[in-house]
Parts: structure tokens; sequence; C-alpha cells
């Protein structure tokens, strides 16, 4: 049995190595000639991809949805990981502000006492008029811009001009249908300030250039580069806290004060009306009636 078993192979083994020899150069052959036939005749075998293709392509499609499958669950995966971390994130800034909340309503609570203990009496509710800036007709002598609000909407001399920043000036004309900004870094702008870390009192002038200089300091006075700088309230031109900007020069007894806002970069203002006369009182808005906002 062995024996017929061995003849056998030793009768196949050159079969199977012709054979393999013949099939390698058939397929050769065959690339060949489809590359000939290609470019002999195009059209038939465009016609014949088209045809391969067809027929390929449900296999193909069948063999790509587990593909697509595993791909979907796995974007699915991601966004559950992405929404659980979400969440969490989310847990932790709720029971933040739950505690701000908590904290606000002690203070809001601790203040209304206060308030009574002192028999403190609050201000006057601020009504507000929102302007356009049409011209910019500052220069190198002058800083100043003109609004499209004026006497028909409300608009006063002396009324205070801030933006989402700070304070940026006062009103210092009023026409019908137009107004001047008078700039705190104009060189006529002269603002009662105030340090809001020592409350530290100064007067605020400006310099005609985009810093404008605390003066009138007392004597020994301590003032830092970094410091707040905001209104102290004081002649009744303007409230009391609105922010102004920065001690950004603390030297030789020369304080130079960065403005919040940025004067090139304005586009509208806001005009607050505290009901403050202050030492900015013209004579026929005396007895004007406010606009009712």
């Amino acid at each position: 049995m062995k024996d017929s078993t061995r003849t056998v192979s030793r009768i196949t083994a050159p079969v199977k190595s012709a054979a393999q020899r013949f099939a390698y150069m058939a397929l050769i052959l065959g690339a060949v000639g489809v590359l000939v036939i290609g470019r002999v005749d195009a059209v038939h075998m465009d016609q014949l991809r088209a045809q391969i293709t067809d027929a390929v392509t449900p296999i193909l499609n069948v063999l790509s949805q587990p593909v697509d499958a595993l791909n979907q669950a796995a974007g699915k995966v991601r966004e559950l990981y992405a929404v659980h971390e979400e969440n969490q994130q989310l847990r932790i800034e709720r029971d933040r502000l739950l505690q701000w909340q908590a904290a606000a309503r002690k203070l809001e609570a601790e203040n209304r006492t206060l308030r009574g203990l002192l028999n403190f009496t609050a201000g006057a509710q601020t009504n507000f008029i929102a302007a356009r800036v049409v011209a910019d007709s500052g220069g190198a002598f002058a800083h100043s811009l003109i609004l499209n609000a004026g006497d028909l909407a409300g608009v006063r001399k002396g009324q205070a001009a801030v933006t989402g920043d700070g304070l940026i000036g006062r009103v210092s004309g009023v026409g019908r249908r137009s107004s001047r900004l008078l700039l705190i870094t104009d060189l006529n702008s002269r603002i009662p300030v105030v340090i809001e870390s020592t409350r530290t009192r100064a007067v605020l002038a400006g310099t005609n250039s985009g810093r404008p200089r605390l003066i009138h300091l007392p004597t020994g006075a301590i003032i830092a580069k970094g410091d707040r700088v905001v209104t102290s309230g004081h002649g009744g031109a303007f409230p009391s806290g609105l922010p102004i900007g920065v001690v950004s020069a603390a030297t030789d007894g020369i304080f130079d004060v960065q403005p919040y806002v940025n004067r090139d970069r304005l586009e509208y203002v806001r005009i607050l009306d505290y009901g403050l006369q202050g030492i900015i009182r013209s004579g026929p808005d005396r007895n004007r009636r406010k606009p009712a906002n």
C-alpha cells in the first residue's frame, strides 16, 4: 500500500510543478492580453469593466455592511463617552452655581437687614439711552465723538457715557438730533476718581493721549501698578463705582491710567441718566421733563 502511494506521488509531483508554472505563465499572458485588447478595443473593454463592476458591487455592498455597522457602533460609543464627560462637567458647574446662589441669597438677606438698620435710601433708578458713534472729531488736540442721539432722545449735557467695559466720557454738547461726547482722554476732561483698593481720592485728567493721568493726589498716597480706578461720585457729576481703567505706570509720582475702553473700537455707547445735576447744569434743562424709558 505504501509503495503504491509513493508511486502515485512520484508521478503527480512533476505534473503539479508543471501546472503551477503554466498557471503563472497563463496569468501573465492573460494580463498582457487584457491590456492589448483594452488598447485595441476600448469600447468593449469599458462595457466588460462595467459589467464586472455591476456584478461585484452587490457583493462588496454586503461585505461593507458589517464594517459600516462597526463604525456606527464605535461612533455611538464615542458620543456616549463625550456625553458622559459633558454631563460630569455640567454637574460640577451646577454644584458651583448652587454654592454661589446660596452665598448670593445669604448676602442679599444680610444686605437687606443692614439697610434696614442704617435706614439706607437707595439711589434713583438709572435710565439710559443707546447711541451710535457717527463721527470721530478728535485729533491731536481734541478727543471727542459725535453721537446720533440728542435732545429729542433725552440726552442732556453732563450725562455719563459708558460701554460694556467702562466709562468712556461725558456729554459736553447737545443738539436736537446729535450730541458731542468728551472722552476721558481729552485735555479738558477732569473726573473725580478713587483707587478701588486703597480708597485714595484723586482727579483723572486727560492728556490728549491714550492714557489719562492721576492728579491732586493726597500726600503720601500709595498707588501701585495694576490698581483699579473707578469714579468716586464726588461733585455730583458722575455716580460712584463706574470702572475707568487700571494704573499702568507709577514712577516718580506720575501715575498713568490705561482705560478699559478702546477708543478706536467704539461703535455704540450707552448714555446714563442718574438724575444727577452736579457741577454741570444748563439753564434750559432744569425744568425739562425727563423722557420715560
